[in-house]
């Protein structure tokens, strides 16, 4: 199998990816579960592949995917991730994020790590 289930049936875990990649485009870094982040790097990246490519067949696309949270007061996830981080991404070819170890988690364990865009301002 090519992905991790995280203890989830498939409808919750497609939900629990969706909001990570909002809030990481969103915030451009959150903190989460390593097994996490590595699922939710795969994605973010093809949403920000597809992003550069800019024409109304990749937005709707990435508006199937991308929840609708306003990253502040005039503009949304999804206008974000064109207008600032496609842009910003335009001649890197590919590796648009970080994963930062941060260590167990109190309590179970669980690794934790910072999943973050590189380059940030």
């Amino acid at each position: 199998m090519a992905y991790q289930k995280l203890g989830r049936d498939s409808s919750a875990r497609k939900a629990l990816f969706r909001d990570l990649v909002t809030d990481l485009f969103i915030q451009e870094r959150i903190q989460t579960t390593e097994a996490k982040a590595k699922e939710v790097r795969s994605i973010a990246e093809k949403l920000i592949t597809l992003a550069k490519r800019g024409d109304l067949h990749a937005r709707r696309q990435v508006a199937a995917y991308v929840r609708r949270e306003a990253a502040s007061e005039e503009q949304d996830a999804i206008q974000k991730l064109f207008s600032e981080l496609a842009t910003r991404y335009s001649e890197r070819p590919g590796g648009y994020t970080r994963i930062l170890k941060l260590g167990p988690r109190r309590g179970d364990a669980a690794p934790m790590v910072y999943l973050e865009l590189v380059d940030r301002a």
